[in-house]
């Protein structure tokens, strides 16, 4: 059963070869609608050390363990913190959600800076990445039939909108759908089935909820009053907490949810009870 984040979460994401900065919860669980046999999508982002930066033999800007833990399919996905930040500086949606999630399974100092640093990076021109992530799952709900893509079509348009209009970042469908009157029982039979299809009687009305609220995000977009480019000054920031984090090394502690120290694990420590 995976509709709760599992204990063993931060142990998971501190099994990657390279010390964490933060690790979050994304996907299904991030999004209000993880079902009994969802996957754990842990999000994090890692430090190389600046030998395996500036030296010839580099480290991975890119960390991924895919596995089985509990009966739960994992999914672990880590950036290098420049990277992360690149990302982050490129109006990336995706990526400034794993930052604010309010799932998190491991924190420091460097992801508290990170979060303050975020509402000045967000501009008008995020739409694009909702509006195309929008488009990517729409084109697979008809194709399959599953409520899955539908869920997300949903999701990610009515969160565009909110950040547009607010220029802060709400993932979870059950808080952005409550003026659809049939998302509540949509949530529920995800729940019960990862792979099931869009219920009977529903395809016309998310239809034309699709349609309306693609053209509620443009509308947004062209209203909104977030810049057109993040503020150089949070730039130049970025720029700093990447140089001082790189030279000067990992904060000493980094804490999970449960308040446990994690540490740093080594290139052969295998995630807690894992088969992959």
């Amino acid at each position: 059963m995976t509709t709760e984040v599992p204990p063993w979460a931060a142990e998971a994401a501190c099994a990657l070869p390279r010390p964490l900065l933060f690790a979050t919860v994304s996907g299904a669980h991030l999004y209000g609608f993880a079902s009994i046999d969802s996957d754990l999508d842990l999000r994090a982002v890692h430090l190389l050390p600046a030998e395996e930066v500036v030296g010839l033999r580099t480290g991975p800007q890119t960390l991924q363990h895919m596995g089985v833990c509990d009966g739960v399919e994992l999914d672990v996905v880590s950036h290098d913190l420049l990277k992360f930040v690149k990302l982050l500086n490129g109006r990336n949606g995706y990526v400034l959600e794993q930052l604010l999630s309010p799932l998190v399974v491991v924190t420091t100092a460097v992801h508290a800076e990170l979060i303050s640093l975020a509402p000045r990076l967000v501009t008008r021109h995020h739409a694009h990445h909702y509006l195309g992530f929008a488009a990517t799952q729409e084109k697979l709900y008809a194709k399959t039939g599953q409520l899955k893509p539908a869920l997300y079509t949903l999701r990610v348009l009515l969160t565009g909108i909110h950040l547009m209009r607010t220029g802060r970042v709400e993932t979870n469908l059950g808080v952005l759908g409550t003026r659809l009157s049939y998302v509540p029982d949509l949530i529920a039979a995800k729940r019960e089935a990862e792979h099931g299809l869009l219920p009977a009687g529903v395809a016309g009305r998310l239809a034309t909820d699709v349609s309306r609220l693609r053209a509620e995000l443009e509308t947004a977009r062209g209203i909104s009053v977030l810049p057109e480019r993040a503020d150089p000054a949070v730039v130049d920031a970025l720029h700093d907490l990447v140089v001082r984090t790189r030279l000067h090394g990992l904060p000493s502690q980094r804490r999970d949810s449960a308040g446990e120290v994690c540490r740093s694990p080594s290139s052969e420590t295998p995630l807690p009870r894992a088969a992959s």
